[in-house]
């Protein structure tokens, strides 16, 4: 007799694939197991009323290869037949979807759980190491990636199966600790009363860091966007700026070594996204690693742990490629997230 649970995992090709973000969605066509994922430009969501119009006007159009299946990772928790994205007025209706596609099958994964099947797929050389520590075949992973928000997740290797480990990481607490920290969080704008990690390691946050600390200094902040404060922090071109990316890659630190305790991540740390890869010379400074490794009693144990920016600049999608060519080598549970004609 057939396995039930193999049948289960077969999703047929052609698929479609979308890494649909707050900002930005990036679509992509598998043909077979074998082929290369044939990419579409990426766009803007605001430049889009509907997810629908997106994919028919900028992939379906743009090509004679007719979906059997769809994959989307959404930035935003996957519940219902309406699934709304956290930080974009899109929303995702996988029934209309079939209806008006004529798809078999729309799964439907988190932004990050895709970002973490990535950290499982990406090549050494889609990888910039930052720090020592050797990644362990088969260890437990982290991913997190600062961009419209913070998002997190976990990756368990159990039972010969990559597991990922979707959540809401993003929003634990961050509080100071140093003198400096202690002047700083005092103006940090909070939210419902306390400072998330996402408050501050995400873009609006390097916005809201920049000008806790032009507060604190009493000067007049110069910058309003992320890019802007990059910029000029980079250059070196002004001392709020240099100041705020610096403090950025060491609450970034002190975040994923904590995760990195709570995953036993042996396996490494991963950043993704536009961000990281950016502030990767701040990161290569020794705050990143100095805040991650500070976590006694257990500072030899994160000094073991390799950390690392995720540079493909599709990693989602190679994720979701992934996972679409082998579906059984993922632990990924389709239930309540998995719609089929």
């Amino acid at each position: 007799m057939p396995n039930i649970m193999d049948q289960e995992a077969v999703i047929h090709f052609p698929i479609l694939i979308g890494d649909i973000g707050g900002t930005n969605a990036r679509f992509a066509i598998l043909v077979d197991a074998y082929a290369q994922a044939k990419e579409f430009p990426i766009l803007a969501t605001a430049d889009y009323e509907t997810i629908d119009e997106a994919i028919q006007l900028n992939v379906l159009d743009k090509t004679s290869v007719q979906p059997r299946s769809a994959i989307f990772a959404i930035a935003g928790p996957v519940d219902g037949d309406e699934i709304e994205l956290t930080n974009c007025p899109w929303v995702v209706r996988p029934k209309k979807m079939i209806t008006d596609f004529a798809l078999d099958d729309v799964i439907v994964l988190n932004d990050f759980e895709a970002q973490a099947l990535a950290a499982a797929s990406v090549e050494p050389e889609n990888r910039h190491s930052i720090g020592g520590g050797e990644i362990e075949h088969n260890a437990s992973r982290v991913v997190l990636g600062p961009g419209t928000g913070l998002g997190v997740s976990g990756l368990v290797y159990s039972n010969h199966n990559w597991i990922p480990v979707p959540g809401e990481g993003g929003h634990v607490d961050l509080g100071p600790r140093t003198e400096r920290d202690h002047a700083i969080f005092p103006h940090l704008e909070p939210i419902e009363g306390r400072i998330s990690a996402e408050q501050v390691l995400c873009g609006r946050g390097m916005v809201n860091l920049y000008r806790a600390i032009c507060t604190a200094d009493g000067v007049k902040p110069d910058f309003s966007t992320p890019k802007e404060i990059t910029t000029a922090g980079l250059e070196g071109s002004d001392a709020s700026s240099v100041e705020t990316l610096s403090l950025f890659a060491t609450y970034l630190g002190r975040v994923a070594g904590d995760l990195a305790l709570v995953f036993m991540a042996r396996g490494g740390v991963f950043l993704s996204g536009g961000i990281a890869q950016k502030i990767i010379p701040v990161l290569e400074q020794p705050e990143f690693r100095a805040a991650f490794e500070d976590k006694a009693p257990h500072s030899a144990l994160l000094a073991s742990i390799p950390t690392c920016v995720m540079t493909h600049p599709l990693a989602a999608l190679v994720g979701l490629a992934s996972y679409a060519r082998t579906p059984v080598r993922f632990g990924v549970s389709t239930e309540g997230r998995r719609w089929k004609a």
